[in-house]
């Protein structure tokens, strides 16, 4: 193995830059070529990593010899077809932003991936690595006794602009419930340790883009919703999102319950947006709340401010690019695997179809088959 390890990078809009200023920090990483084909964009990611090659095609990266891995951060339509160009041409470790994919035809596709790909896949769940979540999933267990009862609820500002309005539009994101959402419902997996047999959604619209027209097309993403997703072990779980709340302290605050007790994580948004007159922004928390004694008890958990200067991302961007890093070195296998990147959009997408029916969908006992790809 090369040192240091030389990555591609597969689009550099918001979040691929994101990928280049944490790679930038890891010390024993550099980016070695770049494929992003808006002019604008390029240039931007240039400026953020001069040393890397701007390449013409995705073909033309994945011909160089010196890279070791890639990430791949285009808009979400596109992870899976280029998923599959890689496949075809060169397989590398790939971390791979998400969702992995936006609609159900993705099974087959994954499956296909799975059995013939000769190197790791890694599903960017970033929320994962964020210092205050990591801390709740670390903990949960001993404090509550067993989480039955876990909430997630997401206050936020509304779909950022992105090169040609992608996230305007359901049919290259996905929906609401898995392009933002994914994130959720992987932790939801990952927190409780079962899989979901029932979801019931409702949401919609509310207030964002009802004004924005973009070659007649007017948006259709989603701004709002509550989920509720019933698991095997008797658990529930449940998603609020409002992307009309950028007036809050906290960005993301998840609760998880059980006969001992409460542990929830307080995660603030991107400090970038965070007016300069309310003073410093707020902390990242975490609040134990044992049943008895009662009586809460606040961790502050900080997180490095040259990590946070980074990106949006609470400095998680750069602790999964570092066990990201051990998988392409050999020294450790994927902790967010295709399985797992499938599931987060499957519950995604029967949360929108609940929403838009106004029925209850069952997670069936081919679809928790189906979640082991």
């Amino acid at each position: 193995m090369r040192v240091p390890v030389t990555y591609g990078v597969i689009g550099c809009g918001m979040m691929g830059r994101e990928h280049l200023r944490n790679i930038a920090l890891l010390g024993d990483a550099r980016v070695g070529a770049i494929f992003e084909p808006d002019a604008e964009m390029a240039a931007a990611a240039q400026a953020t990593a001069p040393a890397a090659a701007m390449e013409p095609s995705l073909d033309a990266l994945l011909q160089r010899n010196d890279l070791d891995c890639l990430v791949i951060a285009s808009p979400n339509h596109l992870h899976m077809t280029q998923l599959e160009q890689v496949a075809a041409i060169r397989a590398l470790p790939v971390l791979v932003e998400k969702p992995l994919y936006t609609d159900g035809a993705g099974l087959a596709a994954l499956r296909a991936l799975q059995a013939s790909y000769a190197a790791p896949i890694w599903v960017a769940m970033e929320y994962r690595y964020m210092p205050p979540i990591t801390a709740l999933l670390q903990q949960a267990d001993a404090i509550t006794g067993g989480v039955k009862m876990l909430t997630i609820r997401e206050h936020r500002f509304p779909f950022l602009e992105k090169v040609g309005h992608w996230n305007r539009f359901n049919h290259q994101t996905g929906g609401t419930l898995v392009e933002k959402c994914c994130h959720f419902f992987d932790l939801m997996r990952l927190v409780l340790k079962s899989e979901p047999v029932r979801v019931m959604a409702s949401g919609g619209q509310v207030l964002n883009h009802l004004e924005e027209n973009y070659n007649g097309a007017v948006p259709d993403i989603w701004d709002a919703a509550y989920v509720i997703v019933d698991f095997a072990n008797g658990a529930r779980a449940m998603l609020e999102l409002c992307m009309f709340a950028e007036g809050s302290t906290y960005q993301e605050e998840i609760s998880a319950v059980g006969p001992r007790g409460k542990i929830e994580a307080l995660v603030p948004g991107p400090g970038r947006f965070w007016p300069e007159a309310l003073g410093a922004p707020p902390e990242p928390k975490v609040v134990v709340s044992p049943r008895s004694p009662k009586g809460p008890q606040v961790q502050t958990i900080p997180v490095d401010p040259t990590l946070l200067a980074a990106g949006d991302h609470n400095g998680s961007t750069f602790y999964q690019h570092e066990r990201f890093l051990d998988v392409v070195k050999g020294s450790a296998a994927p902790e967010v695997t295709l399985a797992d990147g499938w599931a987060a959009v499957a519950i995604g997408l029967a949360a929108q179809e609940a929403a838009i029916t106004g029925q209850m969908v069952a997670m069936t006992p081919d679809w928790r088959e189906a979640a082991r790809v």
